[in-house]
């Protein structure tokens, strides 16, 4: 299996945290728990799932995905922890690449196109210009399966750093949900509610006051029922008694 990046952008040599590296550097979240979840909507599938990881910092999430049996990909837009072999990029080179997701590109396997069942971008669409946001949703729609979801959080509020900028696209849940509408992409809150809090980042996890956006290029079928149970548990799992606990346990 070889897989392969097409791009003549292969660095967001514009892009504000390229520039002025902040997240691109620090960041390498992961939820094991998003996870499950994910696998749970597609627990029908009888080949390995597909997923991409857009803006995928130190690569975490990727390696998660891997190694619980997935076809993981991660596109990063800075070349800084390439550069360093930060994180995962020291242990899965060959599934971790740098582009500049607003320019076109593709992705193949064996020398054919490849395509995801779900594509992630934590903290990614408000570092993009509303300009550059049509190509982005473009190269998604042509990666990205029927029924495939793409799975986001956003921030709604400036980030400085060392007196830039990195939020290029400040704006409101209801300006985003019109835009990607416009884009050929429709919101699915029942999907959010299936998630139930339970993502990679999100307000329970490292992104204060930022929310979520789950996508899809037509209708999707009603995910599953939650029970009181994965209720309980989705409550406990990055709560601040449960933080507490494991800072106590495993000084984490």
């Amino acid at each position: 299996m070889k897989i392969n990046l097409e791009t003549h952008h292969p660095v967001a040599v514009e892009s504000p945290d390229h520039i002025t590296p902040w997240g691109t550097k620090r960041d390498n979240h992961r939820n094991h728990r998003f996870n499950k979840k994910i696998y749970r909507l597609f627990e029908d599938k009888r080949e390995p799932l597909h997923v991409l990881d857009l803006g995928c910092s130190g690569g975490g999430f990727v390696r998660d995905c891997v190694n619980d049996g997935c076809l993981a990909v991660g596109l990063e837009g800075s070349d800084y922890s390439f550069k360093l072999k930060r994180a995962e990029w020291a242990t899965i080179p060959q599934l971790l690449f740098t582009c500049d997701v607003t320019k076109p590109f593709q992705l193949t396997m064996d020398g054919a196109s490849l395509s995801f069942d779900v594509v992630t971008a934590w903290e990614v669409l408000e570092h993009i210009r509303n300009e550059d946001l049509p190509m982005l949703c473009d190269n998604v729609k042509r990666h990205l399966r029927t029924n495939g979801l793409w799975i986001t959080s956003v921030a709604p509020t400036d980030d400085v750093v060392n007196g830039m900028n990195l939020h290029q696209t400040v704006k409101p849940m209801s300006w985003w949900i019109s835009r990607m509408q416009e884009l050929g992409l429709q919101h699915n809150p029942a999907y959010v509610s299936y998630f139930n809090t339970q993502f990679v980042r999100g307000p329970k996890f490292h992104a204060p006051g930022s929310f979520h956006l789950i996508l899809s290029t037509q209708p999707l079928p009603a995910p599953p029922p939650l029970t009181t149970n994965i209720r309980m548990l989705d409550a406990w799992n990055g709560s601040g008694p449960q933080r507490l606990l494991k800072r106590l346990v495993l000084g984490d």
